[in-house]
This record gives C-alpha cells, sequence and structure tokens, in this order.
C-alpha cells in the first residue's frame, strides 16, 4: 500500500502516535519525540512529521498525559520595566490557581523561536502568552496539534491564525497625547514612534495624525521619526529635531523610555522641560512619576492586561468557550509637569539655547 493509500486509509479522524509512525515509516518512538518536542531526531524526518500532523492531526492516548503545573511566558524581548508589568499581573493569576511561570525570550538565544517551541513541548504547560510577539503558522500549529493554548498578550502583528489576544486603544492614546498638547497651544510637534512593524506603533502614529488632523495643523514629515521603542532613539531623534530651522516646540514619544531619551537630550542641549520642550510619553512606567520633571504620559494597564490574558488562557485550558476572541483595554492621559504651553520663540522659530 502506497503512503497516499495509507493516508486515504486513516479517514478524517485524528492519527494516533501508531498511525504516523506507520503513515511516515518511521518509528513509534520517533514520532513520540517529536510529539513531545524531544532532540535526536533528523531535521527532515522532524519536518515529515510535522507535516503529517498538520495535514491529520493528532490523537492522543486514552491516557492523557497531564499538562505541567506552568504558564510559558513568551516575550520578544526582556528590556526595561515593560516585562516587570505583565509578569506581575499573570503571576497575580497564576498564584491564584497554583500554577508556575516560565519566561522566555525570543531575541536571546531561539532566533526564529523553532528552539523555543521545542522547549515548551517537552515542558507541556497548561499554557502559553506571547507578549509583543509573532509566531508562524508552523509554531502556532505545533502547539494547537498538541493541544497547548495560546493567547497573545499586546501583538506585534496581524496575527496569521484567529488566535485569541489582548491589547489596548493604541489609537486613541496617540490622539489624547496629541490633543493635549494642541490644547497647549503646540503646533510643531514631533512624534517618535515604536518599529513600523508593531501594531501598537502604527496605531500611537495613526492617532497623532488623526490629532492634528483635527485641529487643522498639517503633519510635517521632519517632525516623524521612526524609532525602536528603545532610550536611545529619544537622544538620537531629539538631537536632530532640535537643529531643524524650525524645531518642535513639544514630543509625543510613543514610550516612556524613548521620553526618557528626550529629557537626556534636552539635558545635554541646555533645555529646560517643559519651558523649552514639552514631552509626553506612553505607557506610564511607574519611574515616570519620578522623573525631573514628572513625566505626562499615556497610562496603558498592563497589569490588567496580563491578568486579563492569564484568564482567558486558563479559561482555554479548561476547554470553555471565551466569551470574546478580543479584550481592548482603555488608555488614559496622565498629566504631570512636562508639559505646558510653548514659549515664544526666536527668529526663524529656533529656540534660545540650540545651536545648528
Amino acid at each position: 500500500m502506497t503512503a497516499l493509500e495509507e493516508s486515504s486509509a486513516f479517514g478524517a479522524e485524528p492519527l494516533t502516535i501508531a498511525e504516523l509512525a506507520q503513515l511516515a515509516g518511521v518509528s513509534t518512538a520517533t514520532v513520540s519525540k517529536v510529539v513531545n518536542g524531544r532532540s535526536a531526531v533528523a531535521p527532515e524526518t522532524r519536518a515529515l512529521i510535522e507535516g503529517l500532523i498538520r495535514e491529520h492531526g493528532y490523537r492522543r492516548q486514552r491516557r492523557r498525559i497531564n499538562p505541567a503545573a506552568q504558564v510559558e511566558l513568551l516575550f520578544h524581548e526582556l528590556a526595561g520595566d515593560y516585562p516587570t508589568q505583565i509578569i506581575k499581573g499573570v503571576g497575580r493569576v497564576a498564584r491564584q490557581h497554583r500554577l508556575a511561570v516560565t519566561v522566555s525570550e525570543l531575541r536571546s538565544g531561539h532566533g526564529s523561536g523553532g528552539d523555543w517551541v521545542e522547549d515548551v513541548l517537552s515542558r507541556r504547560p497548561t499554557g502559553v502568552i506571547a507578549v509583543f510577539s509573532s509566531l508562524t503558522d508552523l509554531q502556532h500549529d505545533r502547539l494547537a496539534t498538541r493541544g497547548i493554548p495560546l493567547v497573545l498578550l499586546d501583538p506585534l502583528g496581524d496575527p496569521a491564525q484567529p488566535v485569541p489576544s489582548v491589547g489596548a486603544g493604541n489609537w486613541t492614546g496617540g490622539l489624547a497625547a496629541t490633543h493635549h498638547l494642541l490644547e497647549l497651544g503646540h503646533r510643531r510637534i514631533a512624534v517618535i514612534t515604536g518599529p513600523p512593524h508593531a501594531l501598537s506603533s502604527r496605531a500611537r502614529l495613526d492617532g497623532y495624525r488623526a490629532a492634528l488632523d483635527t485641529a487643522g495643523v498639517p503633519a510635517d514629515p521632519d517632525l516623524i521619526c521612526q524609532g525602536d521603542f528603545q532610550i536611545q532613539d529619544g537622544v538620537t531623534n531629539t538631537h536632530r529635531l532640535l537643529r531643524l530651522a524650525d524645531p518642535p516646540t513639544a514630543v509625543f514619544a510613543c514610550n516612556d523610555g524613548q521620553a526618557i531619551g528626550v529629557y537626556r537630550a534636552a539635558y545635554e542641549l541646555g533645555l529646560r522641560i517643559p519651558d523649552d520642550l514639552s514631552v509626553v510619553g506612553f505607557d506610564d512606567m511607574p519611574q515616570t512619576r519620578w522623573t525631573v520633571p514628572p513625566l505626562t504620559t499615556v497610562h496603558q494597564p498592563l497589569t490588567e492586561m496580563a491578568a486579563a490574558a492569564a484568564d482567558m488562557l486558563l479559561t482555554l485550558a479548561g476547554g470553555e468557550p471565551l466569551a470574546r476572541d478580543r479584550i481592548e483595554f482603555a488608555t488614559d492621559l496622565v498629566v504631570r509637569d512636562s508639559t505646558a504651553p510653548p514659549r515664544r520663540q526666536g527668529p526663524a522659530g529656533r529656540r534660545q539655547g540650540v545651536s545648528p
């Protein structure tokens, strides 16, 4: 019997390890290693078995192996205070259910995430929360065929699969930040964005543009700077912005880290915030209330978002349907001391203290 005939003989039901082994022409031990994320399987053999699993599905044996009492928390990158807020929210829910939390980082040693998926399959967690990350179709399928639920938190891009997710009102946050500066009288408002492939970055920039458009203020391309949500973005772009012939009187940084970079550049140029330059951030990290002056920023409830993602994950793990596949939390502008009306400008719009 050919492989095609064998495939048809199995029908539409998901296949057991033994049936997958027969179809692939390998031992059940080899299929078991692939199913459970173990190593020592040739890449071409692993790819063959994974392809059969995606095509036919995988049916566990009657003796079900219970998942480990842990939640897998996957970050694109562990940097700054952002991951801390997420871990706090997931940890709060996990403790209530006597679950441990395992933290992984895609950018550190995992390349495209293939090794990470292998680790997950071997650990058999209750479920996975992917934070500011994007999983490939193959990675998603490998989790789904093993019955490991997945929830996206602050998705990096448009999910290729219909995966439950939790996010925030990034567009309304960008709108509120820019509208606040417009109300103060600013018209030369710069923005430092995050990476263009990030949904949150694009939405915040769109909110900025919408606020300017509503106020009848043209968006100047010279005032739109691309960053990567890093502090250095704020430093580098602010130096460039303040050397323009007509520099901005205010900067909307699309995260608090970039706003700290704006503070640093202003200090290096001998400018005072908000007397010479108003600054608005995004996220409302705990340290922003202790900057000098305290930072006006958009509050994003990261801890509550993370807790909601964990609740969704445990609902899925329990075999229950979700009330909603997408939850979006509201953002709020927190006005502190880093914003004020613009001072009168000198010739050609250049403020005193800024050298060309």
